[in-house]
């Protein structure tokens, strides 16, 4: 068990650290008290920390590392395009090999697009569906976390003192300086609850250009998406000359052809990134030959002219072709199999414990929630300064103990992981509820 009362070499790399960057790191995702960990490196579903440390790795990168920690084959990939060359003015075989192997995987993928992350897929994303429309707006879903773009980030941080009535959800800033124009130009409707998102859209059916949704959004609960809600919003989209998009930035692991193969209805614009890059940054857009096309710039100005300078580099392009070659069909109902018995597992140490809370999830994916029934939106999910408390005893427990779980207590499997794991981390997190039992 980590003593957090002994100063460590972490600690002393943090002080250093606080003195170059904005809080002592360049993403706020590091951030924990008294201070970060700094990894010394990875294998398989393990990191070990500078202090020598090993935890089991639940975060994965932010859901990133499908394969974990420095996979053999791509790690053996990756040193042909590093020798060669890192990124280039010209194209390369490993971009369209690449291209040609995710548009194989999902029948909604026509034409597909790289780009550097998924805050930058979903951006494009956008842009293209107001090249394509010609129509100013985008709708939301309330709490949805989209990535960094001043419009994809409206209502993701929505509290009950500001998120407004449920017949008509707030445009909520989430970084102050946000302006009001591009609050005005998004529409945030209720997940979950078609009626009322009909509704709301229909006020506004000349205006929006795309419907962005997460079908398992992670933010607001890890909460599937209703099947009879995304069919009534593909069924408005059409019906509205909008577009209807997905955000798959981490749900692309649910299924082989992603989340969106749970679904009868299928988007017109698909946004990735995360685990596609095989570890390496990466983002893409992919969906209908037509709309795609507004970034065609062969046969005039293109609608939406789309440039990127790390856009597709081998390094990327050959990491990911391998990842997901790796990721067969097979590979994802195995990962999937073991999502099931991970949250089979949480929910029995939770009846052991006796204490009041739930998870959801599906995949290879899941959440705690201190709560007595699982929520089905945002604001049922929407935590408790209690419920705050508690989880922050959980995870600080659980990482004192041994497992590296996401700030939200969320946790992504990886394929190097096994049914010990799973058991270990039930073991973890049974203390961890019991210990959150005896503190509050």
């Amino acid at each position: 068990m980590l003593d957090r009362t002994t100063t460590t070499e972490s600690a002393a790399l943090y002080e250093r650290a606080k003195l170059v960057m904005p809080g002592g790191c360049s993403r706020n995702t590091i951030l924990r008290k008294p201070h970060p960990i700094y990894a010394a490196y990875g294998k398989g579903c393990v990191v070990a920390d500078i202090e020598g440390v090993d935890r089991i790795d639940f975060a994965n990168n932010v859901a990133s590392l499908i394969h974990g920690h420095a996979f053999a084959p791509i790690v053996g990939a990756v040193g042909e395009p590093l020798l060669k060359g890192t990124a280039f003015t010209v194209g390369t075989v490993s971009e369209v090999l690449f291209a040609e192997q995710m548009i194989q995987r999902c029948s909604s993928f026509e034409k597909i697009r790289f780009v550097n992350s998924g805050t930058e897929a979903v951006m494009s994303c956008i842009k293209a569906a107001r090249a394509f429309t010609g129509k100013p707006k985008i709708a939301k879903v309330e709490g949805s976390y989209h990535g960094l773009y001043d419009y994809a980030e409206v209502s993701q941080t929505a509290k009950p003192e500001n998120w407004g009535n449920v017949d008509e959800p707030s445009s909520v800033p989430v970084s102050y300086g946000t302006p009001q124009a591009a609050l005005d130009d998004v529409i945030v409707i209720p997940f979950n609850d078609t009626e009322r998102a009909l509704s709301i859209l229909d006020k506004h059916k000349d205006e929006v250009a795309g419907l962005l949704i997460d079908l398992l959004p992670h933010r607001i609960g890890v909460i599937p998406a209703e099947h009879k809600f995304v069919e009534a919003l593909r069924k408005w989209t059409s019906e509205n000359n909008s577009l209807l998009i997905f955000d798959e930035v981490i749900t692309f692991r649910t299924n082989f052809d992603g989340a969106q193969g749970s679904y009868k209805s299928k988007p017109d614009l698909t946004a990735m990134g995360k685990m596609i890059g095989g570890g390496f940054p990466v983002g893409a857009l992919a969906g209908r030959a037509d709309v795609m096309d507004v970034m065609d710039p062969t046969d005039g100005p293109a609608k939406f002219p789309h440039y990127g300078t790390f856009s597709a580099n081998p390094v990327t392009m050959t990491a990911g072709r391998i990842a997901l070659q790796w990721f067969d069909e097979q590979a994802v109902i195995r990962l999937n199999k073991l999502g099931d018995m991970a949250r089979n597992a949480i929910a029995e140490a939770i009846d052991v414990a006796g204490i009041d809370a739930c998870v959801t999830g599906a995949g290879s994916m899941f959440r705690v929630h201190f709560k007595a029934e699982a929520p089905h939106d945002y604001r049922s999910a929407f935590m408790t300064a209690e419920e705050s408390a508690k989880l922050e005893t959980f995870l600080n427990y659980v990482f004192d103990n041994g497992l590296l779980l996401i700030e939200t207590g969320t946790g992504f499997l990886s394929t190097p992981m096994k049914s010990a794991d799973i058991e270990k981390m039930a073991e973890i997190m049974l203390e961890g509820f019991r210990k959150v039992k005896s503190v509050h």
